[in-house]
């Protein structure tokens, strides 16, 4: 079993140097199906919600792995690859002031209008509400993964290791979801 699963990681590395973008984007929506899979038997969903999941995994796919790519790339070129301490900090810093909060924001909206199916008006309202919470439970939990993601783990990594990551923050983010849903309407 030792072999396949070094021989299956092999081919995932090899990947990842050839076609970096797509293994990410396909990484990345592997991980988001994982994580609704996760969260819809957390939530006491007794039946899985296959068109929810798809969803799921389109904003992943689509969103949050180019997203990753391109803005882990952006953020060496700006940085020039440096990993003292204090470049590393700055780059924490600005991931949780722009990633972070775009992030939190998109997904918010996503999962209102385009998951649930909700009015804008509700989305609104919801994020309005609860967008300060996550937000405020965001900046208390990744700034410890960005500084190690960009201290210790090289570029082409980043993104995987990220994405391992928010596999479970999108579980608390559809548990918070869940929690507070409001009446479609």
């Amino acid at each position: 079993m030792g072999s396949v699963a070094k021989k299956g990681l092999q081919q995932y590395l090899g990947q990842l140097q050839q076609h970096p973008l797509r293994t990410k984007v396909i990484t990345a929506g592997v991980l988001s199906a994982i994580s609704d899979i996760v969260a819809q038997k957390l939530t006491g969903i007794p039946k899985l919600q296959i068109k929810r999941l798809l969803l799921k995994v389109l904003f992943g796919a689509a969103y949050l792995g180019p997203f990753g790519h391109f803005f882990h790339i952006a953020l060496d070129k700006i940085f020039k690859g440096k990993k003292d301490k204090k470049t590393v900090a700055k780059k924490v810093v600005l991931e949780q002031l722009t990633s972070s909060p775009w992030n939190n924001m998109l997904f918010m909206i996503y999962y209102g209008l385009v998951i649930e199916g909700r009015p804008w008006i509700h989305v609104k309202s919801k994020i309005k509400k609860e967008y300060p919470t996550v937000q405020y439970t965001a900046w208390s939990f990744w700034p410890v993964v960005g500084w190690i993601n960009h201290q210790y783990v090289p570029l082409q990594f980043r993104v995987i290791v990220h994405s391992c990551i928010a596999c479970f923050w999108a579980i608390f983010l559809n548990l918070r979801a869940k929690s507070v849903a409001l009446p479609k309407g």
